[in-house]
């Protein structure tokens, strides 16, 4: 068995998990989840039922952005977890990504817009405010935590795409510059290559 291993379904959240398992280097077994019939195996490593998840010697890790980030520390020699210098902007924009900015986009995808007297409670505000910090946040260094891309930039720029995509986010100079910087990387060009010829060959297979 492999020592690192990773359900997923390649139309969905897994996609980030990929791009950081291709960032990584490290081999991987992949294990495809489909939605009606899920494995035992899966769901004893994760009962909740979602992808991606990750089983690595034994341990399993579940949530895209906490496998993003135990798969940079788990795996020192890909220069994917912050420096000291990077560690607080690293850390501030993961889990701004994980919080105000992917409840925003889910919202707004669900046609959900917070009232005024509402903003109070659901921890972003408004996408407006999200959009804007987020736009700052991008422009600040040339990656999320600096001049160096780290495992941050991963998780930060699954979200931006993910939310241009689906029309949550806004076309801007801001976060087509930061996209074009990470997007184009070999690892995320080989991480949508594989999705995307799983999809195919499930679009093309009778009954998928």
């Amino acid at each position: 068995m492999s020592e690192l291993i990773f359900y997923t379904n390649p139309m969905s959240r897994g996609r980030i998990a990929r791009w950081m398992l291709e960032e990584v280097g490290a081999p991987y077994e992949t294990r495809l989840v489909d939605w009606a019939a899920k494995p035992d195996d899966f769901l004893a490593a994760n009962p909740m039922g979602k992808v991606p998840t990750i089983v690595h010697d034994g341990r399993a890790v579940s949530e895209a952005g906490a496998i993003i980030a135990y798969l940079a520390d788990a795996f020192p020699e890909a220069r994917l977890a912050p420096t000291a210098a990077e560690r607080a902007d690293y850390y501030r924009w993961m889990f701004f990504a994980a919080g105000p900015v992917e409840a925003a986009i889910t919202n707004r995808s669900l046609g959900v817009t917070p009232g005024a007297d509402q903003q109070g409670m659901v921890g972003y505000g408004s996408l407006d405010r999200v959009v804007e910090t987020l736009k700052r946040a991008v422009s600040a260094h040339r990656y999320i935590a600096g001049d160096r891309f780290t495992a941050a930039d991963v998780y930060v720029g699954s979200h931006i795409g993910w939310g241009k995509q689906f029309g949550a986010l806004p076309a801007c100079d801001e976060f087509d510059a930061y996209l074009a910087r990470v997007m184009e990387r070999p690892a995320a060009v080989r991480a949508r290559e594989i999705d995307d010829a799983l999809i195919a060959a499930a679009s093309a297979t009778p009954g998928g």
